[in-house]
């Protein structure tokens, strides 16, 4: 019998011996299917080992939570769970508060009153994408331009609910182009963003001027691609929380909140009610509002994919009291107005040009061969930055149809007058780039 219990106690040693090791072949296989599941893939094998080690990290935050039993809202292992807060906070957030002001409240652009919404006239609940005033969930990606994300929502949603038309705009022509006070991947405020729209008379479609997740040169000529316009925006007064239910139950409302809670970040389902600061720096859009077991919640559409939070929204509790409320979302709300008709649909953008069957150049350029095979095949093109331009037979240069006469000597181009006179004109253009 002594001998049994002694097998015995030292299996139990054994066993104790063997389960962290257990756990971690769990975690890795469980952070393997995680990974395949969102596409992510590491660049060396230390790298993925570190990002394991953020992922258990993470997985015991989650773990711990939700195991508590008493929270509105559960965490999940969502499309952030390989990142630290710190890393997490410095790509995901984007909402700039100047440092000298808490808060901003900018000078409204519209002295539109939505009190006029009276109390008896607010619904108990509502949902503006099942009015189709919502369109999908976007992915700012790791660019900090949540407030052109919040800005464009809250203007699609008012333009549909006007012209009844929805139509998906561009954040890319806020990031690239709205840049007096706005700062594109570096962020922004949602308030210059539609005074920007205000003082262009109209922003572009997402499908004319689509997002790339970066900063870039502003293309001037989609400026004047007027899609949707709007005519002023509202300011909503600091900390008023029946204000701001008067203002969704009339339309979407931008609204900067504080995002970098690691809660926040690993956010699953749920009425989320914090803990979290109230230090503003992202950027939602309140799309709707709603009750379950008796507590409140706002409807919140986000800007980080479908693959966080509930298909990309958050259930935020409402009315707790807190004059900020959760996560100082009644701190800074504004909403775009809208009384005038959009402007006339632009013509359509030229495609590009199209030099054979696998190369082009950009609209208003020429194809210019600058390889041919025996004279007869062209293998290589190359593009003239003029439309309709002359191609030089030394397949270098080209010019214009007003001076269409190649003078590759003295590097210019020209043109006749009359039966016998050439004038000179202009230098010759070089085709230096490459049909793609």
């Amino acid at each position: 019998m002594g001998g049994c219990s002694w097998l015995l106690s030292l299996f139990i040693i054994l066993l104790f011996l063997q389960l962290p090791a257990c756990k971690s072949s769990s975690i890795s296989d469980l952070f393997d299917s995680w990974c395949r599941e969102h596409g992510k893939s590491y660049s060396s094998e230390e790298e993925r080992e570190r990002r394991l080690r953020i992922f258990e990290e993470n997985y015991n935050i989650v773990t711990a939570h939700n195991g508590k039993g008493d929270s509105t809202f559960t965490l999940g292992l969502n499309v952030f769970a390989d990142l630290p807060n710190h890393e997490f906070r410095a790509k995901y957030l984007g909402l700039s508060v100047p440092a000298t002001d808490s808060v901003i409240r900018l000078r409204s652009e519209s002295d539109e009153d939505l009190s006029v919404v009276k109390d008896s006239d607010i619904p108990s609940s509502l949902d503006w994408r099942s009015k189709g005033a919502v369109t999908e969930v976007k992915d700012q990606g790791s660019c900090g331009a949540c407030w052109a994300f919040s800005a464009t929502g809250a203007m699609e949603g008012i333009n549909q609910i006007v012209t009844g038309s929805l139509v998906s705009l561009s954040e890319q022509e806020l990031v690239d182009c709205d840049t007096s006070y706005n700062d594109g991947c570096a962020g922004g405020v949602m308030d210059y963003a539609f005074q920007f729209v205000l003082k262009n008379k109209g922003i572009d479609s997402e499908k004319d001027y689509p997002y790339r997740g970066r900063d870039g040169r502003c293309v001037k000529n989609k400026l004047e691609r007027r899609i949707v316009s709007i005519d002023g925006y509202t300011d909503l007064p600091l900390w008023n929380e029946k204000k701001l239910l008067q203002a969704a139950a009339a339309q979407p409302v931008s609204v900067g909140i504080c995002g970098s809670d690691s809660a926040f970040q690993l956010y699953s389902r749920g009425i989320f009610s914090g803990p979290c600061s109230t230090a503003l720096d992202h950027a939602v859009l309140i799309v709707g509002y709603d009750s379950k077991d008796g507590t409140d919640y706002w409807i919140l559409k986000n800007s980080w994919g479908t693959q966080w939070g509930i298909d990309g929204y958050m259930h935020m509790a409402r009315n707790t009291g807190k004059a900020e409320g959760v996560c100082g979302i009644n701190t800074m709300a504004s909403y775009p107005i809208k009384t005038s008709p959009n402007p006339p649909t632009p013509p359509p953008t030229p495609g590009p040009t199209q030099c054979s069957i696998f190369t082009f150049c950009a609209p208003g350029e020429t194809c210019c061969c600058s390889w041919w095979l025996l004279g007869l095949l062209c293998m290589e093109w190359k593009c003239c930055a003029t439309e309709s331009a002359v191609c030089c037979k030394d397949n270098l240069h080209c010019c214009p149809q007003d001076y269409p006469i190649c003078d590759t000597k003295r590097n210019l181009c020209l043109r006749r007058v009359g039966n016998t006179t050439v004038a000179m004109g202009k230098q010759l253009g070089k085709k230096s780039v490459s049909a793609s």
